[in-house]
């Protein structure tokens, strides 16, 4: 008797939205054709915003190379939770790379595919905070300097996850981590440190930058999919919460991503050869406390004693991003 495989879908994201919609309209993850790239079985933790963001990202990437696409993926949460050897969550063509190579190893699978005439097929580098902003960020301006044709997603939760919850430079002032402070005047990571790579990528003036959130899988899928589109580097940054480091419900992870977004502290936007050209609007700023609180590597800030000053200076952080990129409607 011949095998066949079979695949199982769900009724769709947002699924009363989706039913309304005409089918080319409706978000990847909500199609019968989608992928499944990133597959059941995997062992993030539970409301793991980068398995989110992972799962959307590709598919969406899959769907505008028509599944010809191969991934080169750094070493991190994501690569550990997804291939726990000899397992992979994977359906697609996907390379392990070291921690800090990931977009030297995508520029050499891009190259070989130009070498042998594959120009259909396309390359997708991804990491976490700590293999782009950190480890890999030589490898990475170097891939944008040359622009290669290559689409980095960064997938930012802001810290080490994988090893212990370490301050990486994407690490947020005052939030605390195994390799910040914990006690003194003012615990928690200092100001003043880490580095803004979506603005280091526009300054090298490549294609495409976008930054997207978890919040908003839509904007997410229309951003990967143009940036499939465009030829040369491009670089997405995403916001994934991490329950587990950031000390939050397993359940707020959406929550987060959207009280980030509407507090100011991460701006959502897209830019082209260093020009932004569009910007996710906030139609009411939150406070920042409204994100802050409900994470317990903040807690601190809200003691018997709250720290009023840096919760300020927080504050004033937000309230810049909404001045820079005019995020107010």
């Amino acid at each position: 008797m011949e095998q066949s495989l079979v695949k199982f879908y769900q009724t769709g994201t947002f699924t009363v939205g989706n039913r309304l919609l005409a089918t080319d309209q409706r978000s990847e993850q909500s199609s019968v054709e989608r992928k499944n790239s990133l597959n059941s079985g995997h062992r993030a933790c539970q409301g793991c915003g980068e398995a989110l963001g992972a799962r959307y990202a590709i598919d969406a990437a899959m769907a505008a190379t028509n599944g010809q696409l191969i991934a080169a993926n750094a070493t991190g949460c994501l690569e550990v939770f997804s291939t726990p050897y000899p397992e992979t969550s994977w359906q697609m063509p996907w390379i392990h790379s070291l921690f800090g190579n990931t977009a030297a190893v995508a520029t050499g699978i891009a190259a070989a595919m130009k070498a042998k005439g594959r120009s259909d097929v396309r390359v997708v580098a991804q990491g976490g905070d700590g293999g782009t902003t950190d480890i890999g960020f030589g490898c990475l301006s170097g891939m944008f300097e040359r622009n290669d044709d290559v689409l980095y997603i960064c997938y930012d939760n802001e810290a080490y996850m994988n090893t212990g919850v370490q301050r990486s430079s994407a690490t947020p002032p005052a939030a605390r981590t195994a390799t910040t402070m914990s006690v003194g005047e003012h615990p928690g990571n200092e100001f003043g440190q880490g580095k803004n790579v979506p603005q280091i990528a526009m300054a090298h003036e490549i294609p495409y930058v976008a930054t997207a959130t978890v919040a908003d899988l839509r904007d997410l899928e229309y951003k990967v999919k143009k940036a499939m589109g465009i030829r040369g580097a491009r670089y997405i940054h995403i916001f994934v919460p991490c329950p587990l480091g950031w000390g939050a419900p397993s359940n707020d992870t959406i929550k987060l991503s959207r009280l980030a977004v509407e507090s100011g502290v991460f701006p959502v936007f897209e830019a082209e050869r260093g020009e932004v050209t569009g910007v996710l609007k906030i139609r009411r700023q939150v406070p920042i406390e409204d994100y802050l609180k409900p994470q317990k590597r903040f807690a601190h800030l809200f003691g018997k004693s709250p720290d009023v000053a840096t919760i300020a200076r927080l504050q004033a952080r937000a309230d810049r991003n909404i001045r820079r990129f005019g995020l107010l409607t």
